[in-house]
């Protein structure tokens, strides 16, 4: 199945991570208690992008992206500056 949304200049498409509910001590969290999710998997880049690539996992600036649901996936389109950091395995 292909991506059916390609970004333009600058910008990523990317998939949030979900939020953890349990801790690495086993403590389970309410779900009001964990924040929106802040990091994702870039699925697709712009043709200006430099410093990224598919497959990244990133943080970014969680009130700079938007929105969308394409097929009944949700992804978020993130412009290249908004994004803070590559996480690192």
């Amino acid at each position: 199945m292909s991506l059916k949304i390609q970004p333009l200049a600058d910008y990523v498409v990317a998939q949030s991570e979900e939020a953890q509910s349990v801790t690495k001590s086993g403590i389970y969290l309410p779900e009001g208690a964990t924040e929106k999710p802040k990091t994702a998997k870039i699925i697709a880049i712009g043709k200006n992008v430099h410093d990224l690539k598919v497959g990244d996992k990133i943080v970014y600036k969680s009130y700079s992206t938007n929105e969308i649901k394409i097929d009944q996936e949700e992804y978020i389109l993130v412009k290249e500056e908004d994004v803070l950091a590559i996480v690192k395995n």
